[in-house]
């Protein structure tokens, strides 16, 4: 395998929103997987990540490589339920920032499956799982892959990721507030010239500055904030991500002409979308 693919299996933020209204984009939170030559990378473990393993049964044995962004349950609510990690054979590189409290990745996730919030503990996973603690601007490189890693403006901070493969650019950064005053010198930097980047689109401008019910400080940016983010970076396509669990199918198909008529080569993720690296 010589691609490099981006996958979609979960696009939506803060709670899964199965149901009628979403099923063209999908209800399950974040997680998006990349394929590089014989790599295969994990970025986030929300419901999606259920989905995803569910697939790669068909695949085993696996060895992947998961990033997680932060801690925040929608991202991590589907640790728990990743089959291939109970299964002897598989082996799992997990990585994240220790968090401000001081927990590493493997407390935290560990955490959500202690009695008597889960009947299964993490110890349950017979899988090979090899956790790695990052600090914001670590590099990590796995052989011919390289990824960068830079602070994003989250509470309780997140971490975003910059994938690069053969002279080219995937870019992972969700769960981040964009600056009222200036660019975010990090998100430009991990966007620099990108192929693609994945973006934190919760909000429309109107919802994040909403004179009765703003949205600043929440943590979370904007399309339009991604668009100028993308222009300035040089990136070549942009896919707003981290869908707002009250934008249904309209909702985001609206917006998603709207971001169109002003970056030509974009889209919002849906989940089971793919997109080629090229």
């Amino acid at each position: 395998m010589t691609e490099f693919v981006v996958q979609f299996w979960g696009v939506r933020g803060s709670i899964a929103t199965p149901g009628t209204k979403t099923i063209r984009y999908g209800g399950n939170t974040s997680c998006v997987e990349m394929r590089l030559g014989k790599k295969r990378l994990i970025f986030d473990g929300g419901t999606g990540l259920r989905v995803l393993g569910l697939n790669l049964l068909r695949q085993m044995p696996v060895e992947a490589h998961m990033f997680f962004s932060h801690t925040h349950w929608d991202h991590i609510q589907g640790f728990p339920f990743f089959t291939p990690a109970f299964i002897p054979g598989n082996c799992f590189h997990i990585y994240g920032a220790i968090a401000p409290n001081g927990t590493t990745i493997k407390q935290r996730l560990a955490d959500q499956m202690h009695h008597p919030n889960f009947p299964v503990p993490i110890q349950v996973m017979q899988s090979d799982l090899k956790f790695n603690d990052l600090t914001p601007g670590d590099i990590i490189e796995l052989d011919d892959v390289k990824i960068e890693t830079a602070l994003l403006n989250h509470p309780n901070t997140a971490i975003g990721y910059r994938v690069t493969w053969e002279g080219h650019t995937a870019v992972y950064c969700t769960d981040t507030e964009h600056f009222p005053d200036r660019l975010d010198e990090n998100v430009v930097h991990l966007a620099r010239d990108a192929d693609v980047l994945i973006y934190d689109a919760n909000y429309t401008n109107e919802e994040y500055y909403d004179f009765k019910n703003p949205k600043v400080g929440w943590g979370h940016s904007t399309w339009q904030a991604g668009v100028e983010i993308a222009k300035a970076a040089g990136v070549k396509k942009i896919v707003m991500f981290h869908h707002d669990p009250s934008h249904d199918d309209n909702f985001l198909d609206r917006v998603e002409a709207d971001v169109q008529s002003v970056f030509a080569d974009s889209c919002l993720a849906r989940e089971g979308m793919s997109i080629p690296v090229i």
